[in-house]
């Protein structure tokens, strides 16, 4: 056969058929075709591989050796697309060994991680989680090349074309160590100011955010005396030290050492997010991760 794009792959069904049966009237039954329909199917096959296929014999038709030698990966080519083509498996977690790969900066390993690992790990306890370094530039090629299954991010800056399910809406307190003198009670704005303040940068360096947004539109600002990556280091600052920080609520709430009161202005909180690639929107296992990650929080 030299010329592939004229393939049927009904022609194919019908010559596996034919040399499992070597009878066209049988093959013509199990195909639920006519006789005369399987016959001309075969004269097509005799035409593409240039091969009578199957000649009269004393009981039924012999195959030729062309025949013989395309019987094996024909039956395992037709098996492979089969299973190509069939509906995809109900996903089983107590089954499952599947290794998942999640992107997330600290504050989403404590606010949705976290609550989740008993219930995975309960649920799928063969299965494993890797979570990786967030880094927002990289996660549209990501997720796109499967390097990562899932990313949290806030919804505001994700990329489009990527789904996305809203897990919860943040918002911001004001936290200082416990027994803080500043933080007996909630602060006037002028103390609120006045307190030395750590942020964390994500970007690296930065020493402004929503809070200080919030604040020049009333004409003030306020002492930001440390810039950080990474929420766990501000936390133990805060234990050991006067300064102050606007947190995340969940990650402030029931923080050891740590006491939050409502600040003294509003800032605007943020939308905490799930993003997913379309290439794995309908796995089984993949919606089984998403439900379970969701129904923790």
């Amino acid at each position: 056969m030299n010329n592939f794009s004229r393939l049927d792959l009904n022609l194919l069904v019908t010559l596996d058929t034919l040399l499992a049966e070597r009878n066209v009237t049988r093959a013509a039954e199990r195909l639920n075709l006519s006789q005369p329909s399987v016959s001309v199917q075969l004269a097509k096959l005799r035409e593409l591989f240039d091969d009578p296929l199957l000649v009269p014999a004393q009981r039924g038709m012999r195959p030729t050796a062309r025949a013989d030698e395309l019987r094996e990966p024909l039956r395992e080519a037709l098996a492979s697309l089969g299973r190509a083509v069939a509906p995809s498996q109900p996903f089983d977690p107590a089954k499952a060994t599947t290794t998942w790969r999640v992107a997330a900066a600290d504050y989403a390993e404590s606010a949705i991680l976290l609550p989740a690992l008993a219930g995975l790990r309960a649920a799928a306890p063969n299965t494993r989680l890797a979570v990786v370094e967030a880094v927002p530039t990289r996660m549209a090629r990501q997720l796109e090349q499967a390097e990562i299954d899932l990313f949290f991010h806030t919804s505001v800056g994700a990329p489009p074309g990527l789904h996305r399910r809203v897990l919860f809406h943040e918002r911001y307190v004001l936290a200082g160590r416990a027994g803080h003198p500043r933080l007996k009670r909630r602060p006037t704005l002028a103390q609120f100011c006045a307190l030395e303040h750590v942020v964390v940068s994500l970007s690296g360096g930065g020493f402004a955010g929503p809070t200080d947004e919030a604040l020049a539109a009333q004409g003030l600002t306020r002492r930001v005396a440390l810039s950080v990556p990474h929420f766990l280091f501000m936390m133990s600052v805060l234990a050991s030290t006067d300064m102050v920080a606007m947190l995340p609520e969940r990650l402030a709430r029931g923080a050891p050492g740590l006491r939050m009161v409502e600040a003294p202005l509003e800032v605007p909180g943020y939308e905490m997010a799930m993003l997913w690639h379309e290439r794995r929107h309908r796995d089984p296992g993949h919606r089984w991760l998403r439900e379970q990650i969701a129904r923790s929080l």
